[in-house]
């Protein structure tokens, strides 16, 4: 068995890590070369700051408790009459808007599950999911995007 000295495993190290920085700069200009780069970049941005202020004016404060309740009775209130009017997409979407804000969102959702008509009922679970993580992560969102 052979011992390899430790300036030999120096070396290795930092041919490694001149390799890895060398890629990194190629992969970097390639990137940059790219003639829909800045058109792509552009679109992203654009993109997080339409939905940054969707949801920004959508949700409300949720440390002002009286928002929160005045928020939690429209959506319920849009919900129903959205779903009355045969728009099942839009009523299920403000019908978990109001689950995600609610103190107790079990005992509204067994309300919801006794009233609503099974398949509703089925989009709402399946959506509320993506309307959670808005709520719980709205806040790490607007930090992340200033």
């Amino acid at each position: 068995m052979t011992m390899i000295s430790k300036t030999t495993l120096g070396i290795a190290a930092g041919i490694c890590g001149t390799i890895f920085l060398g890629y990194c700069f190629y992969f970097d200009r390639c990137r940059r070369m790219d003639p829909n780069f800045k058109k792509k970049l552009r679109e992203r941005r654009r993109l997080m700051k339409a939905n940054m202020k969707n949801t920004s004016s959508k949700l409300p404060n949720m440390n002002d408790h009286e928002a929160v309740q005045k928020f939690f009775i429209q959506e319920v209130q849009l919900g129903e009459e959205l779903l009355g009017q045969g728009d099942v997409e839009g009523g299920v979407e403000h019908l978990a808007n109001a689950v995600s804000v609610c103190g107790q969102p079990q005992q509204l959702l067994q309300v919801l599950q006794q009233t609503l008509p099974p398949q509703v009922f089925f989009l709402l679970m399946q959506q509320l999911p993506t309307i959670m993580n808005k709520v719980c992560c709205f806040g790490v969102a607007v930090m992340f995007y200033l």
